[in-house]
């Protein structure tokens, strides 16, 4: 089971134009569970509280999963370096922004063995970030897992998010996760896309995740109005 294909999982239908787990290597049956994972909803559907609809990557935007975090940390970051305003950086509304493809860069490296562990650190940053409102109960978790082969995911991947659920939430281990400042960038967008910003827990978990990993608070802007543009409820 590849990480960057179950990355895409965590964004649904949406993500990849419905073509996530194309053009990896070694296709075929794992493939096509992956597929037929993501017409089921995608996995955030089933780590969101009670059912509550989850956020969905725009149609327009034709990327996988790791393509997504990539390019959002990606452009967020070269805007602000470039000291443009957040708000004037994204598209306007009900547009959706063009993102710059990730590969070949530190946000999405070429070596396959670094982009499989790039991946992997951020489906765990994304279940992480699925617990910070505190829901995910002994029986919220019972739930998930009863209802993950649905997804067709496999069991490596089914072993990952139990193993993910059942650690305590520290942010401190998923900030340490970051092995450079774009990889933090790219962090805090994985985590950005599972949460609802606005509500205070997970605000809560947002700032002191964006602390944790040194972020700007320019930088965090910029991640918060790219994210925004993004994603529909």
């Amino acid at each position: 089971m590849q990480m960057k294909s179950l990355l895409d999982q965590f964004l649904g239908p949406n993500a990849g134009g419905g073509n996530a787990g194309q053009n990896q290597q070694g296709g075929g049956s794992n493939h096509a569970s992956l597929a037929k994972g993501a017409l089921a909803g995608g996995l955030v559907g089933l780590l969101m509280s009670g059912g509550s609809p989850k956020k969905m990557i725009k149609r327009a935007v034709k990327m996988g999963g790791a393509a997504v975090v990539g390019g959002l940390a990606y452009k967020a970051y070269s805007d602000w370096q470039a000291g443009k305003n957040p708000q004037q950086a994204v598209a306007g509304p009900g547009e959706v922004p063009a993102l710059p493809a990730p590969e070949g860069t530190p946000f999405m490296p070429s070596n396959a063995a670094e982009a499989e562990d790039l991946s992997l650190r951020l489906v765990r940053a994304m279940v992480a970030a699925a617990k910070a409102d505190g829901h995910v109960t002994t029986a919220e978790r019972r739930r998930i897992m009863s209802q993950l082969p649905e997804l067709g995911l496999g069991a490596e991947a089914e072993a990952l998010i139990a193993e993910e659920l059942d650690a305590p939430l520290d942010v401190g281990r998923v900030a340490d996760m970051a092995k450079s400042p774009e990889e933090a960038a790219e962090i805090y967008a994985a985590s950005l896309l599972v949460v609802d910003p606005e509500a205070p827990a997970e605000r809560g978990y947002l700032a002191m995740l964006a602390a944790r990993l040194q972020l700007d608070p320019g930088l965090v802007e910029h991640l918060h109005a790219n994210a925004h543009a993004l994603v529909e409820l």
